[in-house]
């Protein structure tokens, strides 16, 4: 800080007092190093450690696939669209609940089983699930492959 000396009363002062600054910036950085470990939480979350159990295939399940191509597939036949999709799984599930009923059993609604390519994009499977669950299932799971040596055994 400059407080007079061989300049000249009307001269202009070139330096700039830096202090206000560094107080400014080191009362920043305490509040940052405060409060940054408080906004980052993590939630501790223990994910079970399961080994895939092989399903009971029942001839009522719906078999789905997606292709890359976001095309859908009921068994074998071909779907144009996910509307296509929810229209007739609509129609299969009432089929095998009048079935059911017909048969006097304990009626139990069938289970989507999709099977999803590895390179499908998620809004492909998506729709597919959301089309189904709009229809009325209420059992949806995926079928892949499991890794080598891992095939549980009952």
């Amino acid at each position: 800080m400059s407080v007079g000396g061989d300049n000249e009363e009307g001269a202009l002062m070139s330096e700039i007092n830096t202090t206000p600054l560094v107080d400014v910036m080191l009362v920043l950085l305490i509040i940052f190093l405060i409060t940054v470990p408080v906004v980052i939480q993590t939630v501790p979350v223990e994910i079970p450690k399961v080994n895939n159990i092989p399903t009971a295939t029942k001839p009522e399940n719906v078999a789905l696939s997606v292709d890359t191509n976001c095309d859908i597939f009921w068994g074998l036949q071909k779907l144009g669209s996910t509307d296509e999709l929810r229209e007739k799984g609509v129609t299969y599930l009432l089929a095998e609940v009048e079935k059911q009923k017909a048969a006097g059993t304990k009626i139990e609604l069938p289970e989507v089983h999709i099977r999803g390519d590895a390179n499908a994009e998620y809004r492909c499977i998506g729709g597919a699930i959301f089309a189904m669950q709009r229809a009325g299932y209420q059992k949806i799971g995926f079928i892949s492959n499991p890794l080598p040596g891992t095939v549980p055994t009952r």
